[in-house]
């Protein structure tokens, strides 16, 4: 358990995940009040990272539950082992037929068999999904729902006495409740506007893109063998090109994407040829390649990847063009 705010925000970036004050208060404040937190924010700016780095602080085990159009009870709380059931049924056939032989029609036998209903609706049957794991482990974990967003508002619904009490029904054995609350997060890119029953439940934190100087440091964190005068024109390059209107800014996983992948090619710099030989890692589309790099003064007429377009003439040179490239270096 964490002693103070400052405590979590060292704790976080002794696992790598720089965070300012405001994220290390309702963290700790989550972690004190026992209350869920909703994170929201674009995706690829560090809500799924909170979580693991949070776990990694805490020396607890991460459960993820990935949340998607259609999820339901059976894959998020619990299911019946029906192989196991029938195998069981087959197995005890002969004292199956014992136990229906004294009755006398249908009826009585059905009375009969659903008074043996715990026999296989029980522990021994039982399948641990995500949400009951997390409500049944002897050391609470960090429960991550990630993607809420994405599920059904029914899925939300089912969600509510969970969030709110830490307990969860199931028909057949009853009230299931945590001993020791688990520390949840979930996560939400916004593609659709979460329910105010939820909201109410959680503590709410806004993730953005970050700052020059936090992404830097994130950079040198995540691609330690980078030069800095690298790392800082990599980091300008990226918050400039988080201005244009693109379909997909590039988020920060991207940046780290390109930054190893700059440490990989042992680049110096972001030379005109770089530029366009390694767009495709931090631009996932056409037509936002095509702005990206107008934007940073180079013609990729001549390159192969995804900003790829053909000539138009017959000259030569047509495909040569010149770098434009900012040399802002990052105050410290």
């Amino acid at each position: 358990m964490f002693e103070s705010i400052e405590g979590v925000k060292s704790g976080l970036e002794e696992q790598s995940y720089v965070c300012d004050r405001r994220v290390a208060t309702v963290v700790f404040l989550a972690t004190r009040l026992n209350k869920p937190i909703l994170v929201e924010g674009p995706a690829g700016v560090g809500k799924t990272e909170l979580s693991k780095a949070l776990s990694g602080a805490l020396g607890r085990e991460l459960i993820r539950l990935q949340c998607y159009e259609g999820l339901d009870e059976a894959k998020a709380l619990y299911e019946w082992e029906y192989g196991k059931q029938l195998l069981y049924t087959q197995v005890l056939r002969e004292k199956i037929g014992e136990l229906l032989g004294p009755t006398e029609d249908l009826h009585q036998a059905a009375e009969t068999l659903r008074g043996q209903e715990d026999v296989f609706f029980s522990e021994n049957f039982l399948v641990e999904r995500p949400i009951l794991k997390a409500l049944r482990s002897e050391t609470p974990p960090v429960l991550l729902l990630d993607e809420i967003d994405r599920a059904d508002e029914e899925f939300e619904a089912f969600l509510l006495e969970f969030l709110s009490d830490y307990q969860v029904s199931i028909p057949e054995i009853g009230t299931v409740k945590a001993e020791s609350p688990p520390t949840v997060i979930l996560t939400s890119n916004r593609t659709r506007e979460l329910s105010e029953a939820l909201k109410r439940r959680c503590l709410h934190l806004q993730l953005d893109y970050p700052t020059q100087e936090a992404e830097l440091q994130i950079v040198r964190l995540k691609a330690p063998g980078i030069a800095e005068e690298l790392a800082e024109e990599l980091v300008t390059t990226i918050q400039s090109l988080r201005e244009l209107d693109l379909r997909k800014a590039p988020s920060i996983s991207e940046t780290l994407d390109w930054a190893q992948s700059l440490v990989v090619l042992n680049a110096e710099n972001l030379s005109r040829e770089l530029i366009e030989e390694t767009i495709s890692v931090i631009i996932k589309y056409d037509r936002d390649a095509e702005k990206a790099l107008a934007h940073l003064g180079v013609n990729a007429q001549n390159s192969s990847g995804i900003g790829q377009r053909q000539p138009t003439g017959e000259n030569p040179e047509e495909g040569m063009y010149e770098m434009h490239r900012s040399t802002h270096k990052h105050a410290h």
